[in-house]
C-alpha cells in the first residue's frame, strides 16, 4: 500500500469517528449511550466504505460528512437533531447557503476537519479492501446498535441528542414513523376539557375592560424565557447562560409569565397559535396556517379579524421577506389590512445579513411604523416579528467574538435593541393607551436541557399594570394570547378560540401539550407530565408543569396511558379539515411582485409561497396558476414553475411552463396529477427575471380532491 492510500485510509477513519471525537471535546464521558451510538455509526461506515469500490467509498464519506455537519448546525439552532421531515430544509441549497452565509458555523473546526477529511478519502481513494472486513465490521456495529438501543431505551428520559449520532437518530426516527402505527384520531368531543374550549372561568385581574385602546404583539424570533433572569429564577432553573437584563429592565413594571409554552417548532406555527387561539400541529404535516387558506370562517375568527371588524387597522410587519411559508398570503387571510415584510424597509443594513433587517434597523424603522400609526384616529393592532437571531445571526463577526457563539451574540444583540425600542416607545407615550405583549414565535432551545424547546416567552405590559402580579402564576402559552387579548379588550371570543386569559386567576391545574426537541410533552390537569417518542416509548411523572426539570419520579408508563396524547394530537392537527369536499390552497390572488434582473437564489426570490405541502394517497391535485405581465423589458419576461419534493427538484410531473411575456401579456400554468401514495413536503417555486419586471399574480390555487382520483 503506497503512502497515498494509507493517507486515504487514515483520513477515512478520521472522517468516520470525528462525531466520536467531537461529543467528547463538549462533553467528556457524561454522554455514554450517544457515544456507544456515534462509535456504532462509526464502525459501520469504515466497514462498509473500505469494502466499497472507491467512487461508492467517495459519495458513502460525501454523504456522511455533509449530514454530521448540517446535524450539528441544526443542534446549535434549536437544540435538536434532523428527523426525516428535515428534508426539506437540509436538501434545500439556498437554505443551507443562507444559515451558514459567510461560513459562521458553531462548530467551525469539526466541520473543517470533517470536509477535509472526505476531500482527502475522494482525491486518491484506496483501492477496494475486498470483503474480509465487511462482515466483522457490520457485526460490530450490529453489537453496538443493539447495546445502544437497549441502554437508550432504559434512559429514554434524557435527551435525544445525548444518546444519538444524528445520522443514527435520523434513520430510527424514520424507521418509526413506518413501522410504528400512532391509534387513529378521536372526536372532538372526546379530547381533554382544557384542550378543546375556552376557559374564562377564573377571577378577573382587572375590573371591566382594560384601559388600551391599541395592542401590539411583539414577537422575538426564537427567544426561549431562559434568558430573563426573574423567569429562570421563578422556574429554578441555575446556569450561567446569557441573561437579558436590559429587556428585564425596561419591562420592570411588566407582568411576567414564568411558565409559559411554545407549542412546537417552526414561525409559521407559532404565529398561527398566537393569532389565532389553537394548538398548532403537533407534528410535521402541513401547518394549519395554509389550511385556514381555504377555511375562511375559521380564518375569520383569528385575533386581526376579530379586532378588523370591531373596528381596529391590523398591521403585520416583519424583518424577513413574506413570500416564504405564505405569510404574506396567510397574514392578510387572518384579517391583516396592512402586511410587510424586508421590502417595507428603506434603511439598509450596517452589514451583510441575508434573512432582512437586522433588530436594530427592524425596531428602528418599528417605532417609525408606529409613529405614523399613531396619526391617526382608529384604534390600531401591530404584530412585529424580528429575524436576527435566526441563524447565520445578524451580528457583526467583531461582535461575536464577544461571546461563547454566535447565536448568543444575537440574543445579546436583540437585548440591547428590543430594550431600546421599549423605552423609545415609553417616552412617545405609547404605554400609556397600548397593551404590549412580548413574546416569541418558538424556542431556539438549550443544551441545558430539551424541555427548553417548549420554554417561550411571556411578558405584558398594560396601563393597569398596578393591578397585575409581577409574576403571573399558572401555566401558559401561545394558544393563549388570542383569548387574553379579547378578554382585556372586552370583546366576545369566536367559538373556535380556545385557550385561559392573562388576566384571570385560576384555581383549576389545565392540560397542556407540546412537541418540540423530538419529544410530544402532554401535561394531564396539572398532574401527570408525560413525554412521548415516535416510536411509543413514553415516560410519566407527577409534575405540575410541562416546563421544568422531568418529576423525579419520572418512570417508563407501563400502563401505557400516555400514549393517549397521540390520538389526541391527531385529532388536535385535524381540526380545520372536518368539512367534506376538495381542499383548495389559494396563494395568490393580485398581488404586485417586482423581479430581479436575474435570478440569484430560487429561496430568496421565490414570488409565492406554495411551500411543504402534504397530498394524502388517492388524491388528485389540480394546480392553476395566472400571471399578467405588467411592465417588461423588451426581451420580455421569463417565469418558470419549479416543483421540489422534499426540496429536491421534480420532473416527474409534465406540464407546460410560461412562454416569454411581453408587457400586458398574461400566462397561465395549469395541470393535474394523481398520487397514489401519499407525498410530503411538496412545493411549487415560481421565479422570474426581467430587468424593472413587474408582474402581478392573478391566480395561484392548488386544489387537493380526495373524492376522486
Amino acid at each position: 500500500m503506497t503512502k497515498i492510500h494509507a493517507l486515504s485510509s487514515i483520513a477515512l477513519a478520521t472522517v468516520c469517528c470525528l462525531p466520536v471525537a467531537g461529543r467528547l471535546w463538549e462533553n467528556g464521558l457524561t454522554e455514554p449511550i450517544g457515544l456507544l451510538s456515534d462509535v456504532a455509526a462509526a464502525v459501520l461506515l469504515f466497514a462498509v466504505a473500505r469494502c466499497s469500490p472507491p467512487w461508492l467509498r467517495v459519495a458513502l464519506v460525501v454523504i456522511w460528512a455533509v449530514f454530521q455537519a448540517a446535524a450539528i448546525e441544526l443542534f446549535a439552532a434549536l437544540q435538536r437533531l434532523p428527523t426525516w421531515h428535515d428534508l426539506r430544509y437540509l436538501t434545500d441549497l439556498d437554505f443551507v447557503s443562507a444559515s451558514i452565509a459567510g461560513f459562521n458555523l458553531s462548530a467551525p473546526w469539526l466541520v473543517g476537519l470533517l470536509l477535509a477529511a472526505s476531500l482527502a478519502v475522494a482525491v486518491r481513494p484506496a483501492p477496494r479492501r475486498g470483503n474480509k472486513m465487511l462482515m466483522p465490521g457490520m457485526a460490530a456495529a450490529l453489537c453496538l446498535l443493539v447495546a445502544q438501543g437497549l441502554v437508550s431505551r432504559r434512559y429514554d428520559e434524557q435527551p435525544v441528542a445525548a444518546r444519538y449520532n444524528g445520522l443514527h437518530w435520523f434513520v430510527e426516527d424514520a424507521l418509526s414513523s413506518v413501522l410504528y402505527r400512532e391509534p387513529g384520531p378521536i372526536t372532538e368531543a372526546a379530547l381533554p376539557e382544557g384542550l378543546r374550549r375556552l376557559d374564562l372561568e377564573g377571577n378577573a385581574l382587572i375590573a371591566g375592560k382594560g384601559r388600551a385602546k391599541n395592542v401590539l404583539i411583539v414577537v422575538l424570533e426564537g427567544i426561549t424565557g431562559l434568558y430573563h433572569p426573574e423567569m429562570r429564577k421563578a422556574m429554578a432553573v441555575e446556569t450561567d447562560e446569557l441573561t437579558m437584563d436590559n429587556l428585564s429592565r425596561s419591562t420592570a413594571e411588566g407582568m411576567l409569565i414564568p411558565d409559559f409554552v411554545v407549542h412546537s417548532h417552526q414561525t409559521i406555527r407559532g404565529l398561527y397559535s398566537l393569532l389565532c387561539g389553537d394548538y398548532s400541529k403537533l407534528s410535521y404535516d402541513t401547518p394549519k396556517a395554509f389550511e385556514l387558506l381555504q377555511n375562511p370562517s375559521r380564518a375569520g375568527e383569528c385575533l386581526p379579524a376579530q379586532l378588523a371588524a370591531n373596528g381596529w387597522s391590523t398591521h403585520f410587519l416583519q424583518a424577513s421577506g413574506l413570500q416564504f411559508m405564505a405569510k404574506d398570503k396567510v397574514m392578510e387571510t387572518i384579517g391583516f389590512q396592512r402586511v410587510h415584510g424586508s421590502e417595507w424597509f428603506t434603511e439598509a443594513n450596517p452589514f451583510p445579513f441575508e434573512w432582512g433587517a437586522i433588530d436594530e434597523v427592524f425596531f428602528r424603522g418599528a417605532r417609525q411604523y408606529i409613529s405614523g400609526l399613531r396619526k391617526k384616529r382608529a384604534p390600531w393592532m401591530l404584530t412585529l416579528l424580528t429575524v436576527g437571531t435566526h441563524q447565520p445571526y445578524g451580528v457583526t463577526d467583531e461582535a461575536a467574538e464577544q461571546y461563547p457563539s454566535r447565536k448568543i451574540a444575537s440574543v445579546a444583540e436583540l437585548d440591547r435593541t428590543v430594550a431600546r425600542f421599549i423605552d423609545g416607545l415609553r417616552r412617545d407615550g405609547v404605554l400609556k393607551d397600548t397593551l404590549v405583549i412580548v413574546t416569541s414565535d418558538e424556542s431556539h432551545g438549550s443544551d441545558l436541557a430539551d424541555w427548553i424547546s417548549s420554554w417561550g416567552l411571556g411578558i405584558v405590559l398594560a396601563p393597569e399594570q398596578r393591578q397585575l402580579p409581577r409574576l403571573k402564576a399558572g401555566g401558559y402559552g401561545l394558544v393563549d394570547i388570542t383569548v387574553s387579548i379579547l378578554d382585556y379588550l372586552g370583546l366576545a371570543a369566536p367559538p373556535s378560540v380556545i385557550g385561559r386569559s392573562f388576566f384571570r386567576d385560576y384555581d383549576r391545574p389545565r392540560d397542556m401539550v407540546s412537541f418540540t426537541a423530538s419529544k410530544l410533552r402532554w401535561l394531564t390537569g396539572g398532574t401527570l407530565r408525560y413525554e412521548c417518542t415516535d416510536n411509543g416509548s413514553c415516560r410519566v411523572g407527577r409534575a405540575a408543569s410541562i416546563l421544568g426539570e422531568p418529576p423525579e419520579d419520572f418512570r417508563r408508563d407501563r400502563k401505557g396511558e400516555g400514549a393517549r396524547i397521540f390520538p389526541i394530537a391527531r385529532t388536535l392537527d385535524n381540526k380545520l379539515l372536518a368539512h367534506p369536499g376538495p381542499k383548495v390552497l389559494q396563494f395568490a390572488s393580485g398581488e404586485m411582485r417586482k423581479l430581479p434582473d436575474k435570478v440569484g437564489s430560487e429561496w430568496s426570490e421565490n414570488l409565492v409561497g406554495a411551500q411543504y405541502l402534504d397530498f394524502p394517497a388517492e388524491s388528485t391535485v389540480h394546480v392553476s396558476v395566472r400571471v399578467k405581465a405588467v411592465k417588461a423589458p423588451a426581451r420580455g419576461i421569463n417565469l418558470n414553475l419549479l416543483i421540489k419534493e422534499w426540496d429536491a427538484d421534480s420532473h416527474e410531473i409534465p406540464f407546460d411552463n410560461f412562454p416569454v411575456l411581453h408587457a400586458g401579456d398574461e400566462g397561465r400554468v395549469e395541470f393535474s396529477f394523481y398520487n397514489p401514495k401519499p407525498r410530503q413536503s411538496f412545493s411549487f417555486f415560481l421565479v422570474g427575471e426581467g430587468k424593472n419586471g413587474l408582474v402581478r399574480l392573478e391566480d395561484f390555487t392548488v386544489t387537493i380532491d380526495q373524492n376522486r382520483s
